[in-house]
């Protein structure tokens, strides 16, 4: 399976983060202007995703992606190389015009991931951060131009990895989704 290239920061095993690690400088493509970000503590449900909106570096059939909380995030240099990619999406992916790296997506809609921010874990200049623990849209990646016929494949080497392969969230996610969700609707009980 391991013929199988899913995200460079993967492909040759899954690198278990510190435990320790307390932010870092995220840095977009650019070896001149370089759009740097500092971020506050370690990342929170990093995982890969099929997604057809998130950034992917070259030649990758999945991104890796996780979330830090906005108030962690701060734009230190060349910030106004920046533009949203999709002013109507849920995730406000900020990306460096010229290279194209998402370097920060804030959710500031209603929504239960409200507060947060996704952020591409393999941009940190440190090492050490939380390592990815699933893989979420799995299918998605059909909707890019993957064959489906190599799904099968592509699901066990997820596995292999140890990344449990979803065609949505992982279940923890799923759930706090559905939380809020029963919140709003005046359903919940504890």
């Amino acid at each position: 399976m391991a013929s199988v290239s899913l995200h460079p920061s993967i492909d040759s095993g899954v690198k278990p983060g510190s435990g320790s690690f307390t932010g870092g400088t995220l840095s977009c493509l650019c070896t001149t202007g370089t759009v740097r970000l500092k971020i506050k503590g370690d990342v929170a449900h990093n995982h890969a995703c099929g997604c057809t909106k998130c950034w992917k570096p070259a030649g990758a059939m999945f991104s890796v992606v996780a979330v830090v909380p906005s108030d962690n995030v701060e734009i230190v240099e060349n910030g106004d190389k920046l533009a949203v990619v999709d002013s109507s999406a849920l995730i406000q992916r900020h990306a460096c015009k010229e290279c194209g790296v998402h370097m920060h997506g804030p959710v500031e809609r209603d929504h239960a991931f409200k507060g947060l921010s996704f952020i591409h874990p393999e941009r940190f200049a440190e090492s050490g951060s939380a390592a990815p623990g699933f893989a979420a849209f799995v299918s998605s990646v059909i909707e890019s131009g993957v064959s489906p016929s190599k799904m099968d494949s592509i699901r066990a080497r997820f596995k292999e990895l140890g990344l449990e392969p979803y065609d949505c969230l992982n279940p923890t996610l799923m759930d706090v989704l559905a939380t809020f969700a029963a919140k709003k609707a005046g359903t919940y009980r504890e």
